[in-house]
């Protein structure tokens, strides 16, 4: 398949004036959803992949392999620009070299590669830990050598505003800028006042997650450089609660035809695309 013109679309909303949301999503129907939404860029999470592939907590018991697959699925299905998380690289340096070979091959638009020491070590009684700036450093350069399509954009991701505080976080954006990845992605950014340290010495476009409520205007976040705001991941929270409530009302009694939330047919038949599928059967098959 042709993945250009995503990417393309990706990188233009890089080097535009306005922060935008993307729209979470974590099977083909949903990035179907927020493409015919008009979502600008869709966002993929190591964390809902774990869960809606494996039932699994965010423990990085996914394999490479299997979100790579996931991702493949959600990029053939629709044309929505694909941001995946793709946590540590599944590795060390070679690994991640590894991993963003696999994942641009899958389609994604873009990736980020983060510097959280992971999986969890032994003996860290919980607490998150991030790997040292120079290795972090060899796995944005690895991350960048890995890429094939100069379209592809690489974010270097990292919590150090939660972890180890501003100045480290300066320290890391400083050290990974220079790399040759295309953005920062950070989490946990909380106020103004951290942000606007950041953006002073941030050269690159910078991507947020799990942002503070009082900067998350997307008009004050575009002043600060910040072109895509991660909002979270309810949609696949909303499908897990929607398919309980249906099963348990129906594990009760209640007939399928007196159940509430049922999409129409023809919300079904447009997200298939069942009218294309009904003019191949008659082209191919009669």
């Amino acid at each position: 398949m042709h993945w250009q013109n995503r990417r393309e679309r990706f990188r233009a909303q890089l080097n535009s004036n306005v922060c935008v949301y993307p729209g979470s999503v974590f099977d083909p129907v949903s990035a179907r959803i927020a493409e015919e939404l008009g979502f600008e860029v869709g966002m993929f999470a190591g964390s809902v992949a774990s869960l809606t592939v494996l039932g699994d907590p965010d423990h990085i018991l996914l394999t490479l392999s299997e979100f790579a697959a996931q991702a493949y699925r959600i990029n053939r299905a629709s044309e929505l620009p694909l941001l995946v998380d793709a946590d540590h690289g599944y590795g060390n340096a070679l690994n991640v070299k590894r991993t963003v070979e696999e994942l641009e091959t899958a389609g994604v638009a873009a990736l980020s590669i983060e510097d959280t020491d992971l999986p969890r070590p032994f003996g860290s009684s919980g607490k998150t830990r991030l790997i040292a700036i120079d290795e972090g450093v060899g796995k944005m350069r690895a991350a960048v050598a890995g890429r094939q399509d100069s379209s592809l954009v690489i974010a270097a991701r990292t919590s150090a505003i939660k972890v180890n505080g501003l100045e480290d976080t300066l320290a890391r954006i400083e050290a990974y800028q220079n790399t040759g990845v295309d953005a920062i992605f950070l989490i946990g950014i909380s106020d103004k006042q951290q942000l606007e340290s950041i953006s002073e010495v941030c050269r690159l476009p910078i991507i947020l997650g799990g942002a503070g409520v009082a900067i998350k205007h997307s008009g004050y976040l575009a002043t600060m450089g910040v072109k895509i705001c991660l909002q979270g991941h309810q949609p696949a929270m909303a499908a897990i609660q929607a398919t309980f409530n249906t099963l348990k009302a129906l594990r009760q009694g209640v007939r399928p035809s007196d159940l509430e939330g049922i999409p129409q047919n023809e919300l079904i038949d447009r997200l298939s695309r069942s009218d294309d599928y009904n003019r191949w059967m008659k082209d191919f098959l009669e």
